[in-house]
């Protein structure tokens, strides 16, 4: 009597949110799905109301449990993968596949063959704990939408916890116990409400899930349930070692053990994460020998490198050797894009692989945390905020992404990975040990660019206190020579000599002023403001009026009309050197290109510089080609061009790079940046 008050209101709460549900207004698939499962639900709860069926049996109990079972595995897994479009995709996916196919089995064995329904007790149970696995892994990769998601996995998690609970026990036993089935109709009346709040709060079902078999094998919830099993097997022997039998008090017991598999459901990553750190301080000794881990560091980082290039790359493999990896990327960070500085053994990244380095970079900029890509397949919601695809994860072979500030700013990251067999997982003690490896080697690198930029305006003053003695002593010839003009008034008579001596000194005066002039602007350095430069048209001033005394002419052509934010007169000095330069290093019968495109960096536009001249050596551009005060043109040349020029670039966040094959010719491409408003 009083079961069948409970499978009533069961009953009247499925028939409420199911008149509610033909109520909504939206005819999609996930509308279809969840009319299923509540008509599931509902007939469930009718055909065990003894009122209405008064003979139940148990074949028919097991029939509509299966089949209300099968409903929710369909909804959930389309929820996993947010493929509410179509139901042969639904029913495709390996979760559905293998899932489903247990209820419909059971539903199969138990009319078709003979077998004992204790075993039919055991696929229900194993069912039950794959709709809580189901509900954990939707719960924990929800991110933003778990609030929404709270209320079904709160519904499904009580009743699926109870029907685990519920058949544990009948496999044990091998009956149903009545009061269990009892129960079952006031649990599900009492859930029905929050059945309810999860269909008002969520406006879109999919939360597109990658499942992998990490994220599986590391579920705290089978965790649990393999020891509530046990627990369950071990009290069995011992009651019947000792010749009793299950009774109320052992059945009160296991129901509380089941409330603490429900709460494991919702605290599992917390529960989880302090109980490793718990048992990993006090039980387990350290990966590495700290002493010699750091003695082996401080020697590789005391190397005397003679160039950045040198310091990266040992920067670089510090950290990989700190976790004994192989393989490894040094990207620096420059506004809009990175550059890989060093590379130890790895790839060149592909689209995919620099896509995993880009989001990293957008995460690690907004927070300081050290990143595994395995641990992010398993736990993402440990990077909440990181916008990246698990799928695309799953086919990176990428494992650590490190981020290296300067002064709070994200000056790079380190990646690595490697190819041997023994992988290190990224807990406590290594997150607290790479941090020390990390500030250590950040020191190292950010000292040797700081000594760079030293040397570097150690040249500069040097330079400039050149160009004062110089500058003085321009002054002075300036002084003589107008002297002399001054002087050969008194011999205006003799023609012949004053005609010569003015038009050689005018002509000196001419190019002592020039040189003057440049010196001086080259000594002071301005502020240079930013603005729309119409690249057309500064290049045409520079072929047509700056460089149309060399040969071979240059050609110019454009494919956009984008304005770019730069300085003008800055930029124009920039092409200016170029240009010249291919000009100078391609015979009279070469020839010398301009290009300007859109480039396939967003935001950015390209130019080429296309020269079929003498070429350089990859040695000549790692090492020299922007080196200040290094140059081929003996006293002709300061040695500076190409180092202003990429220097100046830079600066407004472009980019400049070379490409250059030996009696083949040179290309050097600009990037940059669109002019915005």
């Amino acid at each position: 009597m009083i079961s069948n008050i409970g499978y009533s209101i069961a009953a009247a709460g499925f028939l409420v949110l199911l008149l509610l549900l033909f109520t909504v207004r939206s005819s999609g698939l996930v509308k279809k799905l969840l009319l299923f499962a509540v008509f599931t639900n509902l007939l469930w709860a009718l055909q065990y109301n003894r009122w209405l069926i008064p003979e139940p049996t148990v074949q028919q109990y097991l029939t509509f449990d299966s089949l209300k079972q099968f409903s929710w595995i369909l909804f959930l897994s389309a929820a996993l993968y947010n493929q509410f479009s179509s139901l042969p995709k639904i029913l495709s996916q390996k979760t559905t596949l293998l899932a489903g196919s247990l209820p419909i089995a059971a539903v199969l064995i138990l009319w078709l063959t003979p077998l004992p329904l204790h075993w039919i007790y055991l696929i229900h149970t194993v069912v039950a704990l794959i709709l809580l696995l189901l509900l954990e892994i939707l719960l924990r990769q929800s991110g933003e939408q778990r609030w929404a998601f709270k209320p079904l996995v709160l519904y499904l998690g009580a009743v699926s916890v109870f029907d685990f609970v519920t058949y544990a026990n009948a496999t044990m036993v091998t009956y149903l116990d009545v009061n269990y089935i009892a129960a079952k109709g006031y649990i599900y009346a009492l859930m029905t409400p929050f059945l309810l709040i999860a269909v008002r709060r969520m406006e879109h079902w999919g939360i597109k899930i990658f499942i992998s078999r990490e994220i599986v094998l590391h579920s705290t919830l089978l965790t649990v349930a393999g020891i509530y099993l046990f627990v369950m097997a071990m009290v069995g022997y011992v009651i019947k070692y000792l010749g009793g039998s299950w009774d109320t008090t052992i059945q009160i017991v296991l129901i509380a053990l089941s409330v603490v598999l429900l709460i494991a459901l919702f605290l599992s990553s917390n529960i989880r994460n302090k109980l490793k750190v718990f048992i990993s301080k006090n039980f387990f000794a350290n990966q590495f020998d700290y002493r010699e881990q750091w003695i082996e560091l401080t020697n590789a980082l005391a190397t005397g490198d003679d160039n950045l290039q040198d310091v990266y790359r040992t920067a670089l493999k510090g950290l990989a050797n700190a976790v004994k990896y192989d393989r490894g990327l040094l990207c620096k960070v420059n506004k809009s894009h990175y550059d890989i500085v060093a590379n130890l053994y790895a790839p060149e990244p592909d689209h995919l692989h620099d896509e995993v380095i880009q989001r990293a970079i957008q995460y690690c900029q907004q927070k300081p945390w050290l990143i595994d890509l395995h641990e992010f397949l398993i736990n993402p919601e440990n990077y909440a905020g990181m916008d990246m695809d698990l799928k695309l994860v799953n086919q990176c072979e990428y494992q650590f992404i490190l981020p290296i500030y300067q002064d709070n700013e994200l000056w790079g990251v380190a990646v690595l990975f490697t190819d041997a067999a023994v992988v290190r997982e990224l807990n406590w003690e290594l997150r607290d040990y790479l941090n020390a490896v990390l500030a250590q080697v950040t020191n190292y690198v950010l000292h040797y660019e700081a000594a760079k930029i030293v040397a570097e305006n150690a040249q500069f003053a040097a330079f400039n206190r050149m160009s004062a003695f110089v500058v003085h002593d321009l002054k002075n010839v300036m002084a003589q020579v107008d002297l002399i003009l001054c002087n050969a008034q008194q011999h205006k008579h003799n023609p012949e000599f004053i005609d010569d001596t003015f038009e050689t000194l005018e002509y000196t005066q001419a190019r002592m002023q020039k040189m003057l002039k440049q010196l001086t602007d080259k000594q002071l350095i301005t502020e240079q403001t930013q603005q729309a430069v119409d690249l057309s048209t500064i290049l045409n001033i520079v072929i047509n009026k700056k460089c149309a005394t060399l040969q071979p002419f240059p050609q110019f052509s454009t494919a956009t009309t984008q304005l770019v934010a730069a300085n003008a007169e800055k930029l124009s000095n920039v092409f200016y050197h170029l240009i010249s330069n291919a000009q100078q290093a391609t015979p009279d019968d070469g020839s010398v290109a301009i290009t300007v495109s859109d480039a396939t960096t967003p935001g950015m536009i390209q130019i080429d510089i296309i020269d079929s001249g003498e070429g350089m050596t990859p040695e000549f551009i790692d090492h020299r080609l922007f080196k200040p005060f290094d140059t081929t043109k003996g006293n002709a040349g300061m040695g500076i061009g190409a180092y202003d020029a990429k220097q100046y670039i830079e600066e407004i966040g472009g980019k400049l790079t070379v490409q250059s094959r030996e009696n083949l010719g040179s290309t050097f491409t600009l990037l940059l940046p669109i002019y915005s408003t």
